[in-house]
């Protein structure tokens, strides 16, 4: 599909991917390349922007990620966000050192000058910050347009020469203005048009799908989540009868949603899929018995996936492709297809085993996130009410359940996350929060109940406000529905004496316990 794009380059930031997601809500479409990507290749995709990403090192320090010189003469607008702000000083000529003092968290930004970067930003407005390292002296060319308190050069540019360095992150929700600044890169600076939409990505998909698999036979993970849904309705437009949807109910679903999803996508359905539902609790219970670690957990949890997969292909017959809902955010916490570090693996991502019993595997929405996948499943004919149902991790209750897993814990857990979004839901809360959920924690703590003392489990609370799941905030529910949400919980869920509620933002945190 022939279409204007700009190009993200990584260095290994964690907020990799959600450079590319910022663009994209510009309705400009983006694409990621690792910094070792050929210029010879950047040059053939004719980019109308380029945009540095952030990354862990220190630019002046032997062996730290770099590009050459050459990247700057294209006559190809190219903005650097923190590390690619100080690369591109260091590689054009300006200094970069150990920061005396560092910038982490929420800060003060103040413009110094006029910048078409910054158009309609105002002159004070607040960034997100995260850097060791700062820009002592700009670039020959280059003017300084912004500072902080402790950082001199918070954003300089050569406007001849269409070259803008930034030390903060655009990207990130915490950074007020972000959005804008990066809609005046792609559309003011880079002169992009906006035409990249939702239904080119579908159409473009569904093709692609079409071609790929020819005559071959399909298997796909459907767990009745979002991702799946959409990308299983997806492959359904796609090859039809040539799909078959396996639902494995491992027994660590929220209550009830075994049932529920057979409703939408079994035989009395709305949708023409080959519906197997394989109730494997008992097994992957045996499995997870004992074990605490969460990689251990989340490892086990896709081994068994692609095992019980394996063996329903083999009931079928011949089948070639194995279809999985992996998003994003998936890829980017697990450490695939860029530069970060692992921060978790994905059951759809890191957790696969070496030996899988497909020839390959279709992830059609690897390259979107949650709320782009909500657009895919609108655009797709999709009721609202599943495209915009609660977000529920691969691994489920395995990774909400903190230490070892056993069937009394996880009925603790799907009774008390029941209770939470039936109250939301009563309060009207449930359409204004990004994600909510109840967790259970490996804490037990003494309480007293019916005059008797308890010795009994705590459960955590988690809802937050998030566009892209890779940033979020704790949301603010009102204390009287809480205090409902614990009154039903412990009076109402046999094993729990105690109800937290987590105000964690991510980062530091992750918006699943593990």
């Amino acid at each position: 599909m022939e279409q204007e794009k700009v190009i993200v380059i990584d260095f290994g930031g964690q907020y990799n991917q959600l450079v590319a997601r910022r663009v994209r809500e510009c309705n400009v479409y983006c694409e990621i390349y690792s910094y070792r990507t050929a210029l010879e290749e950047i040059k053939a995709m004719k980019p109308k922007g380029i945009i540095l990403t952030g990354g862990p090192n220190s630019c002046y320090e032997e062996g730290a990620p770099t590009y050459q010189r050459e990247l700057f003469e294209l006559g190809i607008p190219v903005l650097g966000l923190c590390y690619g702000a100080q690369l591109m000083m260091h590689i054009l000529g300006g200094r970069v050192e150990s920061a005396p003092v560092r910038e982490y968290g929420k800060t003060e930004v103040l413009l110094d000058k006029a910048s078409s970067l910054f158009e309609r930003v105002k002159e004070t407005t607040v960034c997100w910050m995260s850097h060791f390292d700062y820009i002592s002296s700009p670039a020959p060319g280059f003017a300084v347009t912004a500072h902080t308190a402790d950082c001199p050069v918070a954003a300089a540019e050569d406007e001849n020469r269409k070259l803008y360095a930034i030390q903060f992150h655009p990207e990130v929700l915490h950074t007020k203005e972000g959005t804008k600044i990066l809609s005046n890169f792609v559309k003011s600076i880079c002169g992009c048009k906006g035409d990249w939409r939702m239904d080119h990505f579908v159409e473009k998909s569904i093709r692609e799908i079409r071609e790929r698999v020819g005559n071959g036979k399909v298997l796909c993970a459907l767990s009745g989540g979002v991702d799946s849904s959409v990308a299983a309705v997806m492959l359904s437009k796609a090859i039809g009868s040539q799909l078959t949807c396996v639902f494995v109910d491992h027994g660590l679903l929220r209550k009830n949603e075994g049932d529920e999803v057979e409703a939408v996508f079994g035989p009395q359905g709305n949708y023409e899929l080959n519906f197997i539902r394989v109730n494997a609790r008992e097994r992957f219970y045996v499995k997870l018995a004992g074990v605490k670690e969460p990689e251990r957990k989340r490892k086990i949890i896709g081994e068994e996936f692609i095992r019980v997969f394996e063996e329903e292909a083999k009931k079928i017959g011949s089948v070639d492709f194995l279809v999985q809902g992996t998003i994003y955010p998936d890829v980017v916490e697990s450490g695939l297809g860029g530069e970060s570090a692992v921060i978790k693996s994905h059951h759809n991502v890191g957790g696969l085993p070496d030996c899988v019993d497909f020839k390959e595997i279709i992830e059609p929405l690897r390259n979107l996130f949650k709320d782009e996948v909500r657009k895919a499943g609108i655009e797709l004919g999709i009721p609202k009410y599943l495209v915009f149902r609660q977000p529920f991790p691969g691994p489920g209750l395995g990774v909400r359940i903190v230490g070892d897993v056993t069937a009394d814990k996880v009925r603790m857990v799907q009774d008390a996350d029941a209770i939470f979004r039936e109250e939301l839901e009563a309060a009207g809360l449930d359409q204004t929060i990004g994600q909510y959920f109840a967790a259970l924690t490996d804490m037990r703590s003494v309480g007293v109940m019916g005059d008797e003392r308890t010795y009994d489990y705590a459960v955590a609370l988690r809802a937050v406000n998030t566009v892209d799941f890779m940033t979020a905030e704790a949301a603010e529910i009102p204390f009287g529905v809480l205090q409902k949400v614990m009154g039903r919980i412990i009076n109402e869920v046999g094993g729990v004496n105690r109800v937290l509620y987590d105000l964690t933002s991510k980062p530091p945190g992750t918006i699943e316990f593990e």
